[in-house]
């Protein structure tokens, strides 16, 4: 036998079964850690959202003290043709919530107090609902 004949015999690697071990194993992890981390997706909208209310709450508040109340949709945040609009109070169109759907706005007058309802629906779009479909309110 050549010498290089004996160098290949001596090279050793893994068997079939060793390789199906080490699967099932990584198998076995993912299945315990996939489900914790994609939990985390759903709290980290839920706090986008959040925060993206809390600045478009401060949008309002800045035109209600121009304007004297709150406008009648989220778009006169950035167009108005009030004469006391001194805008735009948001720097760009309204974002949609962290899920692709539009944020709930209503301007609620009564007894002469000025207020604003502002919410994300979540996943769904729908009112109600829980987990990741569950209602974010300000």
């Amino acid at each position: 036998m050549s010498i290089q004949m004996k160098k290949l015999k001596k090279i050793k690697g893994f068997t079939l079964v060793e390789l199906l071990i080490v699967m099932v194993i990584l198998g076995l992890l993912a299945s315990v850690v996939a489900p914790r981390m994609f939990s985390k997706v759903g709290t980290a909208r839920e706090g986008t959202a959040k925060a993206q209310m809390q600045v478009i709450s401060t949008a309002l508040d800045s035109y209600r003290l121009d304007i004297g109340y709150y406008p009648k949709t989220l778009d006169e945040l950035v167009t108005s043709n009030k004469e006391m609009w001194d805008g735009p109070y948001f720097p760009k169109q309204i974002p949609n919530d962290p899920w692709g759907n539009p944020y709930s706005y209503k301007a609620i007058s009564e007894n002469g107090s000025e207020q604003f309802e502002l919410k994300s629906f979540g996943r769904d779009g729908k009112p109600g609902g829980e987990g990741e479909d569950a209602d974010v309110e300000l």
